[in-house]
């Protein structure tokens, strides 16, 4: 396989950096290409590389990319259009980056499934921070599902159910039950769920997030005896929620 780069690239199955979090360049500039993936790489990530739409449709063809850089003007058609199939699919993350700066383009490109847009020109510090920023936040798309142990909850009806039962959930409880479920078994610190389900800018209760969580605890019998789905306090840091392994499940 030949990457947009002109690199050969093995199948990921065989791809030694599959570990890591792989995101994919889309971008048909062949010098400003090479740029956006060397600098992807030194901060961490596996990168893949698309200089067409038909290239970019053949990676995501048969690989599920945490994120995808994505150019709108394309030589052989908009990216607009591969924004729209990834997330009519429920896949990855989508940072456009575009010399499209009007009002305009950028709506259309929110609305084509877009979850952060930059501007060329850019700074490399930004893109790298609006990448990370991205990778922290859960792919919510219509009709996901995630399911742990006795609760379920569908992610474009907003709704959560604990063996069976639906459970009604205020709009910042589902955020939160959704973003722990997302990184089931992760100590997510509570500057972290603050930031992507309150703002940087929220200046209300400083233990709004641990009030929530009891909430979520006390609504869905978490940590209760028996309970297989745990939420648990992580002392100086913040919550994980994970499976008790020991727990007998029904």
């Amino acid at each position: 396989m030949i990457d947009g780069s002109g690199n050969e690239r093995a199948h990921p199955s065989k791809d030694p950096d599959n570990g890591r979090v792989r995101l994919l360049v889309v971008e048909d500039d062949e010098e400003l290409r090479a740029v956006l993936v060397r600098g992807l790489r030194e901060a961490g990530h596996a990168v893949d590389a698309a200089g067409t739409l038909a290239e970019a449709d053949e990676l995501c063809a048969y690989t599920d990319y945490a994120l995808v850089v994505l150019d709108l003007g394309l030589p052989d058609g908009d990216g607009g259009s591969l924004a729209r199939t990834l997330r009519a699919a429920g896949r990855a993350r989508i940072l456009m980056l575009t010399a499209r700066d009007r009002l305009t383009e950028k709506v259309a490109g929110f609305e084509a499934g877009a979850d952060d847009y930059l501007t060329k020109p850019f700074d490399f510090p930004e893109l790298t921070m609006r990448v990370r920023a991205l990778l922290r936040r859960p792919v919510t798309v219509g009709g996901a599902q995630l399911e742990a142990a006795e609760v379920r909850i569908d992610t474009a009806a907003r709704k959560a159910w604990r063996s069976g039962v639906l459970t009604p959930l205020t709009t910042r409880e589902f955020s939160l039950l959704a973003y722990l479920m997302e990184r089931l078994g992760e100590a997510v610190p509570r500057t972290e769920l603050l930031e992507q389900l309150w703002d940087m800018n929220y200046d209300g209760l400083s233990n709004v997030v641990d009030v929530h969580v009891g909430n979520l605890r006390r609504k869905l019998d978490l940590n209760a005896p028996g309970t297989v789905l745990n939420l648990e306090t992580v002392r100086g840091v913040g919550y994980r929620m994970h499976i008790d392994t020991t727990a007998p499940e029904d």
